[in-house]
């Protein structure tokens, strides 16, 4: 599940970035504190609709279309869970990748993915990651692919 806070935050901090803002400037303009401007971006609060609005008025953008970008994002978000599963899914009860039984030396546990393959990972802006296995990797040592915010 995407987190509306995290993706609200991430297109404030794009928007703000495309245009070479700094925090302080922005919150200046605002008349929102530093401190919780960033909170917002990182998604670690949510913002009323009169600050939101304030904020977007200080970025030069239609809130409209602050509310359309991440109307987009989440519903791609919601696309992509029903496509890609999050790592292990495909498994009921893998949470613990360690299998029951030892396995032989050289052999893979059913369902895992193998020394030396590549995971094909999909994140969205600090969300789990999501991962399917594409096939043996050339000459590369495995290794997961994990983004956090």
């Amino acid at each position: 599940m995407v987190l509306l806070r995290r993706v609200l935050g991430d297109t404030l901090r794009e928007r703000r970035l495309d245009q070479r803002r700094t925090l302080r400037d922005v919150s200046t303009e605002a008349k929102v504190s530093l401190g919780y401007l960033s909170e917002l971006e990182r998604g670690q609060k949510e913002a009323s609709s009169e600050l939101l609005g304030s904020i977007c008025e200080a970025l030069g953008v239609q809130l409209s279309d602050v509310l359309r970008e991440v109307s987009d994002t989440v519903a791609l978000a919601e696309e992509m869970a029903g496509v890609l599963a999050p790592v292990g899914a495909d498994q009921p009860g893998t949470a613990d990748p360690a299998p029951a039984e030892p396995v032989p030396a050289g052999a893979v546990p059913a369902g895992a993915v193998p020394p030396g393959a590549v995971t094909n990972s999909v994140a969205m802006r600090g969300r789990p990651t999501l991962a399917r296995s594409v096939g043996p990797a050339p000459r590369r040592p495995a290794r997961e692919v994990v983004c956090a915010a």
